[in-house]
């Protein structure tokens, strides 16, 4: 490979980082050919963009956007390094939890997720990163929970009333008798 050829990968690289900012760093290296295509084809479907590059140019095109931000990163470029760039920082996980599922191997090896600026690195992070909420997740969530009170509050009058009918019909019964 020659150093503009380097150079050129160098940029798109960069330009997926700025891009993205959720991406997970894997290891494919013990899958065929056909189990590489196949998890490249579950990956376009599901929008998440996976492209394999060299550990150093990588590491280059991290230092160059910024080095401190993406320091927790390097530690996990060695090997054959296959990059996932989404969107959605769940999307990756449920890929590599179902393509090792599908295929009964622990492969293809999880090394690292940068994810909103936080490193979750190591193989045993994967399933952490399986069970996160998306955004939009987290919204109902929140909006559930801001309801909640005034549902009970709604509750409460609706039953008051209820209450109060009540004790007033114990009252009659008591007055007649």
């Amino acid at each position: 490979m020659t150093k503009e050829q380097k150079n050129e990968v160098i940029e798109v690289l960069k330009g997926k980082f700025s891009q993205y900012n959720n991406f997970y760093v894997t290891n494919t290296e013990s899958l065929s050919v056909a189990q590489v295509n196949k998890l490249r084809r579950i990956c376009f479907n599901k929008k998440v963009e996976m492209k394999v590059a060299k550990n150093t140019l990588i590491k280059k095109a991290l230092e160059a956007l910024d080095n401190e931000r993406y320091s927790n990163v390097y530690d996990s470029l060695h090997g054959v390094t296959a990059l996932m760039f989404t969107e959605s920082p769940k999307d990756p996980a449920i890929i590599i939890s179902d393509f090792r599922r599908d295929t009964k191997r622990e492969l293809p090896v999880f090394k690292a997720a940068f994810i909103d600026g936080d490193v979750f690195a190591g193989d045993d992070q994967l399933k952490a990163l399986v069970s996160l909420k998306s955004k939009h997740d987290l919204i109902g969530d929140i909006i559930g929970l801001l309801q909640s009170p005034a549902k009970n509050v709604i509750s409460a009058l609706n039953a008051g009333g209820k209450l109060a009918s009540l004790v007033k019909a114990l009252e009659d019964r008591a007055a007649k008798a």
